[in-house]
This record gives C-alpha cells, sequence and structure tokens, in this order.
C-alpha cells in the first residue's frame, strides 16, 4: 500500500492531466496487449495490433516486448510528465535522461528477467538502442494507437467530466473516494494500492490525476522531488473507447493520415495544434498530413486570425462515408 501524505497545499494542487501523454500511453498499451486478461478487455485495440502485420510493426513490437518490463510498473524515466504534446516531444524528453538515471531505473525493472545484449545495451544507455527504441515506439504508435487516438482521448475527457461532476456534488471526500476502488482518501492520506509499497509527502506540489484505459490491472504512481505525484488510474473505456475495427482508410491514407481524416470528419472546428493534439503527433507532422489530403481535394484550409483551421471537402466527407453534399461545422 502507497500512502500519499496530503498537506494543505497539496489539497489545493489537485487537478487532471490535460490530455493523454502520447508515449506513457504507448508503452502502457504495449504492455497490456501482452496480458492476454488485459487484452480481452481492449477488443478494438487488440484487433487493431493483431492486424498490423507490416514487418516495421512486428519488429517494432518484438523490440518493445524485449525492451519493456512483461508486467507491473515501467520505469519512471518512460513515462515524463514532460513531452505530452505529441509522439516526438515525449520521446525527446526521454532523450535527455541522464545516463545514471536509466541505468539504475533499468537494472531494478530487469531484476527478475533475462539480461539479453539488448537489454544489457539498453541499460548502458547506449545511443544506438534509445535511437531504436524511439523509432519502435513511432512505428507502433502510428500502427496501432493513432486510429484510436481520437476515441481514447474521448474517454479520458469522459472520466474527467466524471469526476468534476463528483467534486461539485459531493466535494473532495466525493472525488478522490470516486477514482478507484484500490484507491482511498483517509483524511489526511490517499491510500493507493499499486505496485509498490511506502509513504510519500508531496511536499506542496500536489496530485496530477490521469483516467486511462490502459493503466494495467492497478493505480501507477511516479514520484519525484519538485513535481507533482502522478497517479495513473485504471478507467473503463465505456460507450467512448477506441473504434471497434482497424479502419479501413488506414491501408490507403496511412494509419496518422487517416486518424487526421477522421477527426476532421468530427464536429466542431479543427486547427493545426487541436488535430496534433488529438491525433498525438507533432505539429509538422499534421501539416504535412493535411498537405497532402489537401492536395487530394479532401480538405480545405483556411487561417483565422493566427490560428489555421482545416474542414472537410465534400469528397472527403464520401470517403468518410457521409451523403454527398454534407459537411462538417
Amino acid at each position: 500500500m502507497l500512502r500519499l501524505r496530503l498537506g494543505p497545499a497539496d489539497l489545493c494542487r489537485i487537478r487532471f492531466a490535460e490530455r493523454l501523454h502520447p508515449v506513457g500511453i504507448t508503452l502502457l498499451a504495449r504492455q497490456a496487449l501482452r496480458d492476454p486478461a488485459a487484452a480481452r478487455t481492449l477488443p478494438a485495440l487488440a484487433r487493431t495490433d493483431a492486424a498490423a502485420t507490416a514487418a516495421p510493426v512486428r519488429a517494432a513490437a518484438a523490440a518493445l516486448a524485449q525492451l519493456l518490463p512483461a508486467r507491473g510498473p515501467l520505469p519512471d524515466f518512460l513515462t515524463p510528465l514532460a513531452g505530452i504534446e505529441s509522439v516526438p516531444a515525449g520521446l525527446a524528453a526521454i532523450r535527455s535522461t541522464p545516463a545514471r538515471r536509466i541505468r539504475a531505473e533499468l537494472t531494478a525493472a530487469y531484476a527478475d528477467g533475462p539480461a539479453t545484449p539488448l537489454r544489457r545495451r539498453f541499460v548502458a544507455a547506449d545511443p544506438e538502442v534509445l535511437d531504436l527504441f524511439g523509432r519502435a515506439v513511432r512505428t507502433w504508435f502510428d500502427a496501432v494507437l493513432a486510429p484510436h487516438w481520437a476515441e481514447l482521448s474521448a474517454t479520458h475527457r469522459h472520466h474527467v467530466t466524471a469526476a468534476a461532476d463528483r467534486l461539485t456534488g459531493g466535494g473532495l471526500a466525493a472525488l478522490l473516494d470516486g477514482l478507484h476502488p484500490d484507491i482511498r482518501w483517509r483524511p489526511p492520506v490517499l491510500e493507493v494500492r499499486t505496485w509498490w509499497s511506502g509513504e510519500v509527502s508531496p511536499g506542496g506540489e500536489g496530485l496530477l490525476l490521469l483516467p486511462s484505459p490502459l493503466a494495467g490491472p492497478r493505480p501507477r504512481v511516479l514520484a519525484g522531488p519538485g513535481a507533482p505525484v502522478l497517479v495513473v488510474y485504471p478507467a473503463a473505456l465505456g460507450s467512448t473507447g477506441a473504434r471497434p475495427a482497424t479502419d479501413p482508410l488506414a491501408p490507403l491514407l496511412g494509419a496518422t493520415r487517416a486518424a487526421v481524416l477522421r477527426r476532421l470528419g468530427e464536429a466542431g472546428g479543427h486547427t493545426t495544434t487541436g488535430l496534433a493534439d488529438a491525433v498525438g503527433v507533432g505539429l509538422s507532422t499534421v501539416s504535412e498530413h493535411a498537405g497532402a489530403l489537401r492536395a487530394a481535394g479532401l480538405i480545405t484550409t483556411v487561417r483565422a486570425g493566427a490560428a489555421v483551421r482545416h474542414r472537410l471537402t465534400p469528397l472527403g466527407v464520401q470517403l468518410l462515408g457521409g451523403p454527398p453534399g454534407a459537411l462538417d461545422v
């Protein structure tokens, strides 16, 4: 049992992560899909993973399977608080980790597993293996998670909204006690049944809460000096979960470009920044995909003040299965 002793300053700084972390969620998803019991709770993702048979995707999955612990906590440096805006930003945060910390955390993570040559090089912070890890994350994210990213993000927003309703109706106790059965508020201590035990005082930095359908069977906690304590807890996918089958547009457009087009098919105005957040890639990547979709006559782009907004054309609507002449508004 982990006991988080919260002082008044911590209680004033309890907040939710504004969005899912693309790299952190990728690693949790890769780990979850290796567990048959967890995979059964994520049928859409499991089907997409099984259908991603291209050699680079299978090689990426194999590399991640070897470099990540099969179950339990991930090394903290692989789930940084920084880099939440995109996969490249998250990987940059990981690459900035000091080699001494990489060695210490991976040595502990691999204590009960085989010491393969690739793992030894990862422990040594070998730049080639760090590059291999980054390529594997990007490849697997694009093939498996990108088609579901908008739906996973919607699930996150749904649970945050529900938590806000509990806070409004019942106060802080209702918020904290309603997060997950393995999280209990015993003032002034928040008890979390996680992968490790002890007592932590955030020291006024507060808590950063993240509901995720890919957290695994129990909450995960990341605590470090000078930063809020991150609590990632399991959240049901429910009706707002991932699309139930592989996107049929992915083989035609590529998974990420198809995800951008799907996002544009949802109601609301869509800026380049908003698309990057929703799909989990960088601004330059979204701009590249938008340019290709625009060249194909599937979207239009206009400038509105400082922002650039994208909109489906009638052809884009038809490609997504909408009636001719219907437009996103």
